[in-house]
């Protein structure tokens, strides 16, 4: 009998994943975590938060770890602007960690806007790599 409800509850497990439901998983580091962004936008995916949630996890199970996370963005817009997405970006990654329950404290953010893309290049394929927050362990 208890291996049939095993069978039964691996089996809703299966479904679960299969119809895209979120999985959280603790990375094996922090540094040059990334979540993206769409264009001219801070708000976080549910893809994004996964990540967030997953880095939250790390934290909660390393009370040391301190942690910057830097907003960046695409080429486009002025400086002045995109420092601006940049620091929105990265206040609305650490706004997931706080909600979560990490101490707010533990976290910095920085903006670099366009000045640090991790893509060199023009175009939507290179562009949405560069609308990012990066998490590095301080």
């Amino acid at each position: 009998m208890k291996i049939k409800n095993f069978a039964m509850l691996a089996g809703v497990a299966g479904m679960l994943a299969a119809c895209g439901g979120s999985t959280i998983v603790e990375p094996a580091d922090l540094n040059e975590q990334r979540v993206f962004f769409a264009f001219n936008s801070s708000e976080i995916s549910d893809e994004a938060r996964d990540n967030l949630l997953g880095q939250s996890l790390y934290m909660k199970n390393h009370a040391d770890t301190k942690i910057q996370i830097a907003g960046n963005c695409d080429e486009r817009g002025s400086t002045e602007y995109n420092l601006a997405l940049g620091a929105r970006r990265a206040n609305a990654a650490k706004a997931v960690l706080v909600d979560d329950g990490i101490d707010a404290s533990r976290i910095s953010t920085i903006s670099y806007g366009k000045e640090r893309p991790l893509v060199k290049g023009t175009g939507e394929e290179v562009w949405k790599w560069n609308r990012n927050a990066t998490t590095t362990v301080k």
